[in-house]
């Protein structure tokens, strides 16, 4: 029976099983798997020998013949799902050495992702202390007996991947459901990271693979749309990225991983641009061209780069000034010029090589841990830093949102934020490209009243923000432009509690917080339907480890220094990057967080956005937040940012600064003690700017805004 199951799986999933030596574990032991498919149990029994048993719905068997042949016989333990005596007996056979398989979810995903875990699984590892071994079954979600609402085919490779033995820890709680609760909470960490563990191992190991396997199984497939309403399939997009990699290769040379500028709006151009690089063994520099002249010649200087890719029509809309650029020795490509250059006969070519053979050309970039993109930091407190991210970290971020988030075949992205920023690069542009999902490219998220109509128009459902947007966005938005909104992600800066309540009372969506570097690939926690925290920045994702350096005057948490697949190669700049390697793979945040024992993490502020007052460190960006929104009667656009001064007294003082002219210090006063906030948090004076300076990213410009206010004096 085995032989013939395993000779059909091969056959049709070419289905391989990874460590099943581990089942043969004796009892009690729980063998915990995900489930997909109507077959999860054929893959399962594959390679299982000896008294291991499914659990099953004795109810759920009474459906059909054909369910009681398969749900009630001798490989099964048939139990009542609605009585209270069921895990009771299956507690019972545990305790006797019994050797149980339960899918601990309940049900089939309808997602295609892990879904919640029924505590039930977790009072049985409590009462049980029965050892776990865990399964992960790569691909079941794509055969054509899995229950989500996604794409399916024929023929899809199916995998089994156990885990060691696992022994869950043994808990001293108050009461036995938070026993089971905490256990519950351990089980899926275990699947999370396992799943994590497999993909990074057995999964595509370069950005430009993991792009070329989705789109040769989804050729058709309309992966991404611009402003222009120009739709790309993914044949489309590779026949593009083909054409000029094949120019870059005659007008660059062959020199792998030779840097090379990039400077686009995002458009569908940018993203054909990058995979062409990727493609011709180059390594993409993206310019932040929002920074001015002066700040990108000194980020080309520093990354070495000999030629910078843009377009004509951009320079020209966005009134770039690239003189200094041009005068420092930089090459400018514009697309325009290569778009003339290519002939149609290149193009058939290209085209025909896709359609007969989208599956077998050779990828230029092999090596995952080659440099993949060279980005800059925000530049908010100091010179922008190149960061060198290789194909391993981005991989790793993306596979970490994935695993953590429900997100399906039919999302819908919506990205606005330049791909200059590494979360509008990795999350915004590269997770649906590597997983299949359609996305929209926006030009500016700036544009608040266009934002929400394209949204509504273009029915998205993923939406990716900061809080500074999402404040716009809500000034001109319809309460139904985001009717089809399922899952809005902000970063870059704190969301307020204002901005939160906001999103919920008006367009009744929930604000799901991340944070991040860029460091860091960027995305370091995220909250997510499934594991939220209001007031966290979430949870931190699989495989990234913390720990916390105690600060002077801080008396809960700490510096934050975060270490895993995600972080990055190093800097470009060489005293940063010797601090960098100094630490041992540890980045250091500069960020002053609490992480609570769910590892929730709570940000308290920047180390440099704190004060030291009276002997008290005190943080600017909580002020900042318990302003936000405090005063609706001077209208939405108002805004209060904090900086701080030398004090001869307390060693320094706070200054508000207000865009608007009316805010007096006494209701700044009242606002911070009706909060509950010390004293020492009250700002001795309250400046006026009829502007206070943003970046790119939408964030409060810190750097300029002291210079600014020192200046005035």
């Amino acid at each position: 029976m085995k032989l013939v199951a395993r000779i059909f799986l091969w056959f049709f999933y070419r289905f391989k099983a990874f460590n099943t030596e581990v089942l043969k574990t004796p009892g009690p032991v729980l063998l915990l798997p995900n489930h997909q498919s109507w077959l999860d149990w054929l893959f399962l029994l594959a390679h299982l020998d000896g008294d291991w048993k499914f659990v099953t719905s004795s109810t759920t068997a009474q459906t059909s013949w054909l369910h009681r042949l398969v749900m009630i016989n001798s490989h099964t333990f048939p139990i009542d799902t609605a009585s209270p005596y069921a895990v009771k007996r299956m507690a019972e056979h545990l305790q006797g050495g019994g050797r149980l398989v339960l899918f601990a979810e309940g049900r089939m995903s309808r997602t295609g992702s892990l879904m919640k875990i029924y505590e039930g699984t977790g009072f049985l590892l409590f009462k049980t202390h029965a050892k776990v071994i865990t399964c992960y079954l790569r691909g079941a979600e794509r055969i054509h007996w899995a229950r989500h609402y996604g794409w399916k085919r024929w023929f899809t490779p199916v995998s089994a991947h156990y885990s060691e033995v696992l022994t869950p820890p043994k808990l001293t709680c108050e009461s036995t459901a938070q026993a089971r609760q905490q256990l519950t909470a351990w089980l899926h960490d275990r699947l999370m990271h396992q799943q994590f563990q497999v993909e990074m191992e057995h999964g595509a190991r370069t950005i430009p693979l993991a792009i070329v396997s989705m789109a040769a199984r989804r050729p058709d497939f309309c992966i991404m749309q611009d402003f222009t309403l120009q739709s790309l399939t993914y044949r489309r997009f590779m026949v593009g990225a083909d054409v000029l990699h094949q120019h870059w290769l005659k007008q660059l040379g062959a020199e792998p991983g030779q840097r090379i500028g990039v400077l686009l709006p995002n458009a569908n151009a940018n993203p054909v641009v990058l995979m062409s690089l990727w493609l011709a063994g180059k390594v993409p520099a993206i310019l932040n061209y929002s920074t001015g002249p002066v700040i990108m010649l000194s980020c080309a200087q520093l990354a070495g780069l000999k030629h910078i890719i843009t377009s004509r029509a951009f320079v020209t809309k966005a009134k770039l000034k690239l003189e200094t650029l041009t005068a420092a020795g930089i090459e400018l490509i514009y697309l325009e010029d290569v778009r003339a250059a290519i002939s149609n006969a290149t193009r058939l070519l290209t085209l025909a090589k896709h359609t007969l053979f989208s599956q077998s050309w050779p990828l230029a970039v092999s090596d995952p841990q080659a440099t993949a993109v060279v980005l800059f930091t925000s530049g908010s407190e100091g010179i922008p830093k190149g960061v060198e991210l290789t194909h391993a970290n981005l991989l790793a971020n993306l596979r970490q949102m994935l695993i953590m988030s429900d997100m399906t075949d039919a999302e819908r992205f919506f990205s606005a934020l330049p791909l200059f920023h590494s979360f509008g690069l990795s999350a915004g542009l590269l997770l649906p490209l590597v997983r299949g999902m359609f996305v929209f490219l926006y030009p500016s998220p700036l544009h608040y009243r266009v934002v929400p109509e394209a949204f509504y128009d273009r029915e998205c459902t993923v939406m990716l923000a900061t809080n500074t947007f999402l404040n716009g966005y809500a000034r001109k938005a319809h309460p139904y432009d985001f009717y089809k909104l399922r899952l809005l992600f902000a970063g870059a800066e704190k969301v307020q509690e204002a901005t939160a309540s906001l999103y919920m009372r008006r367009f009744g969506v929930r604000i799901l917080e991340g944070y991040g570097a860029t460091e860091c690939s960027p995305v370091i926690s995220v909250n997510t339907p499934i594991l939220a925290k209001f007031g966290s920045a979430g949870r931190l994702l699989p495989g990234i480890e913390y720990r916390l350096e105690p600060v002077d005057g801080v008396a809960e948490g700490g510096r934050l220094h975060v270490r895993g697949p995600n972080v990055m190669k190093g800097y470009l700049n060489a005293d940063a990057n010797a601090t960098f390697k100094a630490l041992g793979g540890w980045y250091d945040t500069g960020d002053i967080v609490k992480v609570d024992p769910e590892n929730f993490v709570f940000i308290q502020g920047r180390m440099k956005r704190f004060a030291k007052i009276s002997g008290e460190m005190v943080s600017l960006t909580a002020v900042e937040e318990a302003l936000a929104g405090a005063f609706p009667q001077y209208g939405l656009r108002h805004q209060v940012a904090i900086i701080s001064r030398p004090d001869p007294d307390k060693g320094e003082a706070l200054i508000a600064v207000s865009n608007d002219q009316r805010l007096t210090l006494e209701e700044i006063r009242t606002t911070l003690q009706t909060k509950g906030l010390p004293n020492l948090s009250i700002p001795r004076e309250v400046r006026f700017l009829r502007e206070i300076p943003k970046l790119g990213t939408g964030k409060v410009n810190h750097r300029e805004l002291q210079k600014v206010i020192e200046e005035a004096k």
